[in-house]
């Protein structure tokens, strides 16, 4: 099998003068690269890299701001067979004081910004920065020396990246993603979404995490299309981009999490948009609500295509590209992909439409967490890695995730799944979201409170929303706490952060 960088430098020199990546910042035109640029460009750094004494197994920290910087740095990692390390540019300096001593890296390659920060922490590691918000500089400056021969033999089994768990209980750990799991979640992906040198990608999620980095950004460069790449997501800019007509921006596929969604639907209330250009929407990293889902279908004329994928695993299930798209349902498991739904305490298979926890295999799928074997351990049983999700597949093979297993409320020794209880309270008129945690209780271990987010200006009030719970769940399932917020705390990918939630009652 080849590397990664392999399957790159194929679409290199078959699309050669084609414009690879058009880098927008505040809406307009900056860079503009083409395939054999990306090819030269990241062939020069690689080389500046290895004169440097980085190589094969080398943890690299790429800790930028997203950027065509960012973009030919991880190309050339890739090259070596360096492992890149993407972290998220606004960590503070805690949060990579642990970064950098778990990932112990031969080079922090950081934004200029952050130099004072990393030089406090990192004592006397190989540090690079560079102004990843200034206009891309072609790599010339770091032309010391004529392309050297790479000896390094890199396998399919080496490492390639190393990505961090949003770490919601502990610390954070890194999942280690290696060129075959890479190659094959990229592989599946072009295949079940049809994706072809024909299609150009609006890209508007962040690049340290493995939604736009290997669902967006890896596919589109070995599918040989072209990326439209946003500097950060903005309502009006992104719908702006998404309508274009003109031919080099005219746009085909949009990849988002629901959070970008909502946002986009309340910047497109009383405008007219045409999209009928886009043959594809996508939505992942975070579950779609069901009325979300026919708002989008109205606002952009078509059905958005929901998937799920976790940064240990690439993308697992999607609702298929053509044919029915069930709401709320991730969709499908795809090629090379298999599944079990299991009971977390017998660890025996359930039914046909019972809910139990995620057991996944195959090549997509991560060998571990770095340097953290007891994790490890714990994540795979007989080669099954537990994803930790629970959910169901009904009789059309179709699979809805129902909870997180360490989510799930202890209360009076009955288990409560908050995913139940917050598809109760989201039916309710003047409702736009919740989230249900549980937070301790002397008598019952646990309680249910929930964090409720308010439609617009409707009137909406506590007594309502337990009189809709009693009328619709167990008295024990009820929220016994409800508090109003203008939002939910979420990460940048959207997902909901609990432990936020319940320190809003603590």
């Amino acid at each position: 099998m080849p590397t990664l960088f392999e399957i790159f430098d194929k679409s290199f020199k078959r699309q050669g003068e084609k414009s690879a990546i058009l880098f927008l910042r505040d809406g307009r035109l900056e860079t503009q690269l083409s395939y054999n640029q990306l090819k030269r460009e990241s062939e020069i750094f690689s080389t500046y890299l290895n004169a440097k004494g980085i190589g094969k197994g080398d943890r690299v920290i790429l800790f930028l701001e997203k950027s065509l910087y960012f973009v030919i740095f991880h190309l050339a990692l890739q090259r070596l067979g360096t492992i890149a390390v993407p972290l998220n540019p606004g960590f503070k300096t805690q949060e990579m004081r642990y970064f950098i001593e778990d990932s112990d890296p031969s080079l922090i390659i950081a934004d200029i910004r952050k130099e004072q920060m990393i030089k406090e922490i990192s004592g006397k590691r190989e540090t690079l920065f560079v102004d990843s918000l200034a206009p891309y500089g072609y790599m010339d400056r770091f032309k010391e020396s004529e392309d050297l021969s790479l000896n390094s033999f890199i396998s399919e089994d080496d490492p390639s990246l190393i990505i961090y768990t949003s770490g919601t209980t502990g610390q954070p750990k890194g999942a280690i993603l290696t060129h075959k799991n890479l190659i094959h979640d990229l592989k599946k992906v072009i295949d079940v979404w049809e994706i072809t040198e024909e299609d150009t990608l609006c890209h508007a999620l962040p690049l340290f995490h493995v939604h736009g980095l290997c669902f967006a950004l890896h596919t589109l460069l070995a599918a040989g299309g072209r990326i439209v790449m946003l500097d950060r997501f903005d309502v009006d800019i992104t719908l702006k981009v998404l309508a274009s007509k003109e031919p080099l921006y005219r746009c085909t596929i949009f990849m988002a999490v629901p959070a970008m969604y909502q946002r986009l639907l309340k910047g497109m209330k009383g405008k007219d948009y045409d999209f009928s250009h886009l043959r594809l929407i996508t939505s992942g990293s975070a579950p779609l609500l069901p009325k979300d889902f026919f708002a989008i279908k109205e606002a952009f004329g078509m059905e958005v295509v929901e998937r799920e994928g976790m940064t240990e695993t690439g993308m697992n299930f999607s609702n298929p590209l053509y044919g029915k798209k069930k709401p709320g349902s991730i969709g499908k498991a795809l090629p090379g992909l298999e599944v079990r739904i299991v009971d977390p305490n017998t660890l025996e298979d359930v039914k046909e439409g019972k809910i139990g926890e995620f057991w996944l295999k195959g090549p997509g799928i991560s060998p571990g967490y770095w340097k953290k074997e007891q994790e490890t351990r714990k994540a795979f049983h007989n080669g099954w890695f537990r994803t930790g999700d629970l959910g169901r597949v009904d009789p059309e093979g179709y699979y809805f995730l129902t909870d997180r297993l360490k989510h799930i409320i202890i209360s009076g020794g009955e288990n409560i799944s908050p995913k139940e209880i917050e598809n109760v309270i989201n039916q309710i008129d003047g409702v736009k979201e919740c989230s249900v945690v549980g937070i301790p209780d002397e008598r019952w271990g646990e309680k249910v409170v929930t964090a409720v987010v308010k439609e617009g200006d409707m009137e909406i009030d506590e007594d309502t929303i337990k009189r809709y719970c009693k009328h619709h769940l167990h008295d024990w399932k009820c929220p016994k706490e409800i508090k109003f917020v203008k939002e939910l705390p979420r990460n940048t990918m959207g997902k909901v952060l609990n432990d936020k939630v319940k320190s809003l009652f603590l």
